[in-house]
């Protein structure tokens, strides 16, 4: 396999596509607005009940600005929203570079967009094993695919995309992107990625930790086979 040698990026990246997909769901209702604000013409893509939450906060400007992203991708989610985001055109509008020829090219062959934020946190997987009498099979539908898959692929092309995983980071991204026509620094992306990547191995770790913890009996009585 070749590897790009990226050598050229952008310091400052204007957001115009955001995907947003969270479990908890704090902050949006004053995220989402300022970044209307910053760039009325920004296009959000959602799945769910994220989505179904945008629609409330954002009301009649959600038309056009707000789309589901099965009406992007042309899929329909799977029952129980088990496949909702794993699919190329997503992952070719995170991965994509800006100054590689043969990404853009894929972009307008599959009339995909480069997605500049993501906007994910996880399944509750730290809180469902927490409570009481909890079976495997409660903890097993709680551990997160999609949204790992997303963080990792937005925070590896940091030199473009901004991994956000924390409500609390809301404030200071709006805060810069008010003053800088709408555009996310190289250090901002940077700092995001740290702490996705650090987002994502504590949540693996945390799954890993309760699958080594409980006995492979108390797995057999949990299904029919």
């Amino acid at each position: 396999m070749t590897m790009n040698r990226v050598e050229k990026i952008d310091d400052r990246v204007r957001v115009k596509h955001v995907l947003i997909s969270v479990s908890d769901k704090t902050g949006l209702e004053t995220f989402v607005p300022r970044l209307l604000s910053v760039n009325p013409e920004l296009r959000i893509f959602s799945t769910g009940g994220t989505f179904a939450r945008l629609n409330e906060i954002l009301g009649g400007r959600a038309t056009g600005r707000l789309t589901q992203v099965s009406d992007y991708t042309g899929q329909p989610e799977t029952q129980g929203g088990l496949v909702k985001t794993l699919d190329f055109k997503i992952y070719l509008g995170l991965l994509t570079e800006t100054y590689n020829d043969a990404h853009q090219a894929d972009l307008a062959r599959t009339q995909a967009v480069p997605i500049d934020m993501v906007v994910v946190n996880l399944y509750p997987f730290k809180e469902t094993i927490a409570k009481p009498g909890v079976t495997p099979e409660q903890a097993r539908g709680n551990i997160d695919i999609g949204g790992p898959c997303m963080i990792r692929a937005s925070a590896k092309n940091f030199i473009r995309v901004a991994s956000v995983v924390d409500p609390g980071d809301y404030e200071s991204i709006a805060d810069e992107m008010a003053t800088g026509d709408g555009r996310v620094s190289l250090a901002m992306r940077y700092r995001l990625a740290c702490k996705a990547f650090a987002h994502t191995a504590a949540y693996d770790t945390t799954i890993a930790g309760y699958l080594a913890d409980t006995a492979f009996a108390d797995i057999e009585k949990e299904y029919d086979f």
